[in-house]
């Protein structure tokens, strides 16, 4: 082959230190960012928290977090004074809206957003604490998984994969979102872009799932107690009890019933009493020692207020800290220049503008939803329409990505209770008029089917489907159960009275 020169051009997003804190910070919860924050103003002696009892020092680059109509809006105090010019997205090696803003790196990794290693956010300093313990300082179930996956090799990819499934887990643990649910919101109409995404998210989820506590990352109770017995010390009736885990097995073993379950399994009444004794030493909620405690209210991110006919969200005050650069130390590194404590001014101003940064995008992301679901906040959860991160994501043009870090760990405030962002989100089913029907919506009129049902005659799954299809929601068995069971409702037989 001849040897030739070619000039080809493309584009590359460069994934800077001020990038990837930007990315980071967008996906801390609000005690997370209070942790971060503590943790800057330790170790960054030119960044201050304003107190609310006095006023700013007369000169002091304070910076306002409220979120403005604009996200160009420049709050970080770094002008052309001192030989320094105001941070520009360009610094970033990204456009301000369609990247810097997004924290994403575009299509490059077909809908999962590559991201740094990150530090155990939430976790106590002591490095050497044993895992058992963690439970005591208050560590919440993803910090917890993150600090495993620290000590792992992963490569961006798969580690953003991993973050996007420990975003779906609920607080026992279990994965809420399928596979192909996430798929259908990432993914574009491409058939091999889905199917390898697919094949990524389930290398994501064995990962996952081989994380300590056992039994996390599951889909269904059966799932999660196959996965503990994994990994269980050696037990005479050991693979019997997995055996017995079986789906088709469990509800037998939930009602006792010994003589069936015996034929089925092939074994005696107390080889399944032995293997019962094992199953019941699991643990059917693995997250539930990480879980929130309840009886300390949740502080929302967002309020939602009432606007005239509609609804307005705006960011709570109390979740925005109050940032300033410290002036003295500004003026003294002004007149000399090139001193250790230039690069932390610098950080100290990046650090509030990527702060502001995050608020403002929770702030649009917010009202894109309220404007959305504006019946729910006017007659509650039968009024939810259907809603998936891409439609937010193509209407504010941001990624579904970043749509996914908002809507985690963040909690809106409304006239109906404080829910997660991700709780107005949900798959649509159809309906006889040719339209769609909320999954949130459908769940809500389950549960009121069930809560008015006789308790003698416990509705079954397919008298609920019956039921909804009456209503004009086409809704399968199946998927009945799997709503059923996602609110922890037990079965007919289990209910009956």
């Amino acid at each position: 082959m001849k040897p030739s020169l070619q000039l080809r051009q493309s584009q590359h997003l460069a994934l800077t230190p001020q990038l990837q804190q930007s990315i980071r910070l967008l996906q801390l919860s609000t005690l997370e960012l209070q942790q971060e924050v503590q943790q800057m103003l330790d170790s960054n002696p030119l960044l201050e928290l304003e107190a609310e009892d006095f006023e700013p020092r007369p000169g002091a680059e304070a910076v306002s977090l409220a979120p403005s109509s604009s996200a160009a809006d420049e709050g970080s105090g770094g002008g052309e004074e001192g030989g320094e010019r105001e941070l520009v997205a360009d610094d970033f090696g990204a456009t301000e809206r369609e990247d810097w803003a997004n924290g994403t790196e575009g299509d490059d990794f077909d809908g999962i957003q590559e991201l740094p290693p990150n530090r155990s956010e939430g976790a106590d300093d002591d490095d050497e604490r044993r895992s058992g313990e963690q439970d005591s300082v208050g560590i919440d179930l993803v910090a917890h998984l993150r600090q495993q996956l620290a000590g792992r090799r992963l490569s961006a990819t798969d580690l953003a994969a991993v973050e996007l499934l420990m975003g779906s887990l609920d607080e026992s643990g279990y994965l809420v979102d399928t596979l192909d649910e996430l798929v259908e919101q990432l993914a574009g109409p491409d058939p091999e872009e889905r199917e390898e995404l697919q094949e990524r998210l389930q290398v994501a989820l064995a990962l996952l799932q081989s994380l300590d506590p056992a039994g996390v990352g599951a889909r269904s109770l059966s799932e999660c107690l196959l996965l503990q017995l994994r990994v269980h010390p050696p037990h005479p009736r050991l693979a019997l009890a997995r055996r017995v885990c079986e789906p088709k097995h469990l509800e037998l073993l939930g009602k006792r019933d010994w003589r069936r379950l015996g034929l089925l399994t092939h074994s005696e009444e107390t080889e399944l009493r032995e293997a019962h004794a094992l199953i019941a030493r699991l643990e059917p909620k693995p997250g539930r020692r990480f879980a929130r405690d309840h009886n300390s209210p949740v502080v929302p991110d967002v309020l939602v207020q009432k606007a005239g006919r509609g609804w307005r969200a705006v960011i709570n005050p109390e979740v925005c800290p109050k940032l300033c650069v410290n002036e003295l130390y500004a003026r003294l590194l002004k007149q000399n220049k090139g001193t250790a404590l230039s690069g932390q001014l610098q950080e100290a101003r990046w650090f509030i503008k990527n702060i502001q940064q995050r608020f403002e995008t929770i702030a649009r992301v917010s009202q894109a939803i309220v404007e959305r679901q504006s019946g729910f906040f006017t007659h509650g959860e039968l009024a939810m329409r259907p809603l998936v991160l891409r439609e937010i994501a193509d209407e504010l043009g941001l990624h579904e990505s970043t749509i996914s870090r908002v809507t985690t760990a963040k909690y809106m405030a409304t006239p109906h209770g404080t829910f997660e962002l991700k709780f107005f989100f949900g798959s649509g089913l159809s309906t006889e008029t040719g339209g769609e029907a909320s999954s949130t919506a459908v769940r809500a009129l389950i549960r009121q089917f069930i809560s008015a049902e006789d308790p003698k005659k416990p509705l079954s799954d397919s008298q609920l489907a019956s039921m909804l299809e009456e209503q004009g929601i086409q809704c399968a068995r199946r998927t009945v159960a799997k709503y059923r069971e996602g609110m922890k409702i037990p079965t007919a037989p289990l209910r009956k009275q």
